[in-house]
């Protein structure tokens, strides 16, 4: 086994914690559940679990070490990020009215989205450079495998905790839309979210 269980019966709870700690990915599940529903919420939910595999294949294959000797690279990647996030919050105020039956947001988008907005955020990458060096053994075999083995267990917990709160909160929203004033008002939370998000992301400085 490319990672042995003893390291795995350790790296899993971490990443449980981690999972369960409110985060960007959770807000923005919780975001797409309310302004789109069930299943926009689940769609962002995997689209997250595709960036992060991309940003494990990154740190593998040592390409996110650019991040660190490159500073003007990272707030570049930062920068475009706080800027989709915002268009999206401009495109959450602008969608028409009229019930989540008649402008549904469609799941490919809701997908494409979160994988745009995860892919852009360089936090994710330093993250992965950080935490999961410390349970990789090169020993064992090709370090991209065993970054790849511990980031499926961080991900499948991703795909669990932030499910649970996008399905919730796109109950909570598809309930509310029926009312054209509460919709509104959804619409208004969720451009509030993604704009929190953006605001975050360009202050948060890199650590």
């Amino acid at each position: 086994m490319i990672v042995d269980w003893t390291t795995l019966l350790a790296f899993a709870p971490a990443a449980l914690a981690l999972n369960l700690t409110p985060g960007a990915d959770m807000l923005f599940c919780l975001g797409q559940g309310l302004r789109g529903g069930p299943q926009a919420a689940m769609a962002a939910n995997l689209g997250i679990g595709a960036g992060c595999v991309f940003h494990l294949l990154a740190a593998g294959l040592g390409l996110s070490a650019l991040l660190v000797a490159a500073p003007w690279l990272f707030d570049a990647i930062r920068w475009a990020g706080v800027a989709y996030l915002v268009w999206l919050a401009i495109g959450a105020l602008r969608s028409p009215l009229g019930g989540r039956e008649t402008a549904p947001i469609r799941t490919s988008r809701a997908f494409r989205d979160a994988v745009t907005v995860n892919v852009l955020n360089p936090k994710v990458a330093l993250f992965v450079l950080a935490f999961l060096p410390q349970f990789v053994d090169p020993a064992r075999g090709p370090v991209l495998l065993q970054f790849l083995t511990l980031g499926a267990v961080l991900i499948a917990g991703g795909l669990v905790v932030n499910g649970v709160v996008g399905v919730f909160a796109g109950g909570i929203g598809r309930a509310l839309a029926r009312s054209v004033r509460l919709e509104r008002a959804l619409r208004i939370a969720s451009a509030g979210i993604f704009m929190t998000l953006a605001a975050r992301l360009a202050l948060d400085a890199r650590r």
